[in-house]
């Protein structure tokens, strides 16, 4: 399957997501950004917009290199010195603020966000809010000929009942952000490179922040049980590096552009702001203050 996701697809096959209409917002190449906060951040003050009336969204982006810890992680004895360490090889490690254990970040991963308004107040069921992550996600790679399975991996990082996987071995992890009047879905999917190295970068970080003690709840990570999409479908394999992110990601674009109508972008692009880059900023500090790790 070396020549990775098809685009040809009768509109027909397509099946309902339930995705209300939303606009596209690739920032897959923007890779010159270091602080992998910025990215949620960013997502942040989307979602207050989303909630004050804005555009629903699909957010897409990578990181060069980064590391995600969970709010469970932050609190392990040894994160302080675990998280020091990561800094120590290169890596921008922070806090998030959504759900979801440790993920490591890098260009072999794309990371794809649902910014939606809620339909109801009151009404919270973030099973239904996966589920569409899911299907969005098992729609952009059906062209694989791969099924895509849903179900906790044993051995995973990040792991969840939403782990999505092939054959048995984890490629993606959802997660969730819920404000007042919209929230962020959140998947990470790694799409180039070895599952197994990043398993290992996962491992390395629990080895060091458990500081040697049992019974923390941290997810015991096996190597085994991660691939990307590249090991589990070919998608790039023998191409350059990134061509088979790219690809994902114009799959992605190509499954939610066949739900948009020319009338529907035209009122969402009318409501849609993107944040400054100053704001951004100053939400990213004040995320690491909120969930910095306790020293």
């Amino acid at each position: 399957m070396n020549e990775g996701i098809r685009e040809e697809r009768p509109a027909e096959e397509l099946t309902d997501l339930g995705l209300p209409e939303l606009l596209l917002l690739d920032r897959t190449k923007e890779l010159g950004e270091k602080d992998v906060l910025y990215h949620f951040a960013l997502e942040e003050l989307l979602c207050r917009h989303v909630g004050e009336g804005g555009a629903p969204l699909c957010h897409l982006w990578r990181h060069p290199k980064g590391f995600v810890m969970g709010l469970r992680d932050s609190r392990l004895p040894g994160a302080a010195e675990a998280s020091a360490w990561l800094e120590g090889e290169g890596y921008s490690a922070v806090v998030r603020n959504s759900g979801g254990a440790a993920v490591p970040l890098d260009p072999g991963v794309v990371n794809v966000s649902l910014i939606l308004p809620k339909r109801r107040a009151g009404e919270i069921d973030f099973r239904d809010d996966f589920e569409r992550m899911y299907l969005l996600l098992a729609e952009t790679l059906k062209e694989t000929g791969c099924r895509v399975e849903k179900g906790e991996i044993l051995g995973a990082y990040c792991p969840g009942d939403f782990d999505l996987s092939i054959g048995g071995r984890k490629f993606c992890g959802i997660a969730q952000r819920r404000q007042a009047h919209a929230y962020v879905v959140q998947a990470f999917v790694i799409v180039e490179g070895s599952g197994t190295e990043m398993a290992r970068l996962a491992r390395g970080f629990y080895d060091r922040a458990a500081a040697g003690r049992e019974g923390l709840g941290h997810p015991e990570v096996t190597e085994g049980s991660m691939a990307s999409l590249q090991e589990l479908t070919g998608l790039g394999a023998g191409e350059p590096a990134g061509r088979g992110a790219e690809r994902f990601t114009e799959a992605v674009k190509r499954v939610v552009r066949a739900r948009q109508t020319p009338e529907g972008m035209a009122a969402a692009a009318a409501r849609f702001r993107l944040p400054e880059a100053a704001d951004v900023r100053e939400m990213a500090a004040e995320l690491r203050r909120r969930y910095g790790i306790a020293q």
